[in-house]
């Protein structure tokens, strides 16, 4: 679960690291009024969206509109405000479709004596969490792993004891800074490590992370991600959420126990399994098609999950065929079959329909295809099924 950089920087602050006063502003007018409250001379206003690249950005309806500007005046900051507001911002991570922009972040100016990078993952090769830091913030990391891999530093830590103190010392050496920024840095990079334990982060990316004239270590944006699968323990974080920022279909997937992701091409998929559905988008690209999502039923799908399985694969208007790919293990191969003719028979589905069946009754469930009487196209294995759904599309 993804949340905003105003949230993210909320939670951060109350964890204890620093970060640059800001006011929320949802009308132009509130966004005049955060400058007179933060003083000024200067404020940032900023774009809130769930995606980066926001200061590169433009908007559709404005094309010289950055998703983040400097001002120096309220009258600035209303005048951007009303640009931003309600408009669609377009940046390298939104796709050309952008985000509509509900939400800004008017936040002070910082005197910034230099730009960093720091960052925590989940590292799979040491199977825990790992403290990343550049010194070149402000651009994008994958950027800088692609030119200068060398000035990634990165501190594997223990999920128990957290980052520390020499660990965060000695990040804090290798990224050249010096008397108090070294002192603010030990205290920062320990509590955003801490932050990530307590809250069962995926991710934490502070870019840039701003080294002040004075050598304090402040939060200049914040991309949080949390694990989904954690949420249960962090019910304060869940109504954080966001749901304008997520794919409907994604939102009404999950509300009906399914697991779904929309892609770009144009062939539905709809699996019982994580790993066979993964596998079944791989086949679908070898003989050279494109799937359309990823869709899990799950091992235990009754009628009305496959149901609206089948509704929230044909609400993509780019789907112009289907590929059904079941292993009847927990599910019985009959059980799952009864399910999709009655989906079939409630959805009315007019594009190709490909199905492959495997596991236990499946004789029986084949059968129950063939008698049906519709028009459904049927793969004697994964090959043979991902072949002829490839091929139904040119038909």
């Amino acid at each position: 679960m993804k949340i905003h950089e105003y949230q993210a920087k909320q939670l951060l602050a109350k964890a204890g690291a620093k970060v640059p006063r800001g006011v929320v502003a949802k009308t132009s007018d509130e966004a005049a009024a955060a400058f007179t409250e933060l003083a000024g001379p200067l404020a940032v206003v900023k774009s809130q969206i769930h995606a980066g690249g926001r200061g590169k950005g433009r908007f559709k309806q404005f094309p010289d509109q950055p998703g983040v500007v400097l001002v120096k005046s309220a009258e600035a900051a209303k005048d951007h405000a009303s640009r931003m507001l309600g408009s669609t911002l377009v940046t390298i991570q939104t796709g050309a479709e952008g985000k509509p922009v509900n939400v800004l972040l008017i936040e002070e100016g910082l005197k910034i004596a230099k730009e960093m990078y720091l960052g925590v993952v989940v590292d799979r090769e040491s199977g825990g969490p790992i403290l990343i830091a550049s010194t070149e913030g402000g651009m994008e990391i994958e950027v800088v792993a692609h030119n200068t891999p060398e000035k990634i530093l990165q501190e594997p830590f223990d999920v128990e004891a957290g980052l520390l103190p020499f660990q965060a010392r000695n990040v804090a050496y290798r990224l050249g800074l010096e008397g108090t920024a070294i002192r603010s840095a030990e205290k920062l990079f320990r509590q955003v490590c801490q932050f990530f334990i307590d809250n069962d982060c995926s991710m934490v990316e502070i870019n840039p992370l701003v080294v002040t004239a004075e050598g304090e270590l402040v939060i200049g944006d914040a991309k949080v991600t949390f694990d989904d699968n954690a949420l249960f323990r962090h019910q304060d974080l869940v109504a954080l959420r966001d749901l304008n920022e997520e794919e409907p279909m994604e939102v009404q997937a999950q509300a009906s126990g399914l697991s779904y992701v929309k892609l770009d091409g144009n062939l539905g998929c709809l699996v019982n399994g994580a790993g066979l559905a993964m596998s079944t988008m791989d086949i679908i690209k070898y003989h050279g098609g494109a799937p359309a999502n990823f869709l899990d039923v799950g091992g235990g799908a009754n009628v009305d999950q496959v149901t609206e399985a089948f509704r929230i694969i044909l609400a993509d208007p780019n789907v112009k065929g289907i590929l059904v790919n079941i292993f009847g293990g927990i599910m019985k191969c009959d059980t799952i079959v009864t399910a999709l003719l009655s989906a079939y028979d409630k959805i009315g589905i007019t594009v190709p329909l490909v199905v492959r069946l495997e596991g236990t009754n499946v004789d029986v469930a084949r059968k129950m295809l063939a008698d049906s009487g519709k028009k459904i196209i049927v793969g004697t294995d994964l090959a043979d099924a991902a072949k002829k759904a490839v091929a139904s599309l040119g038909a």
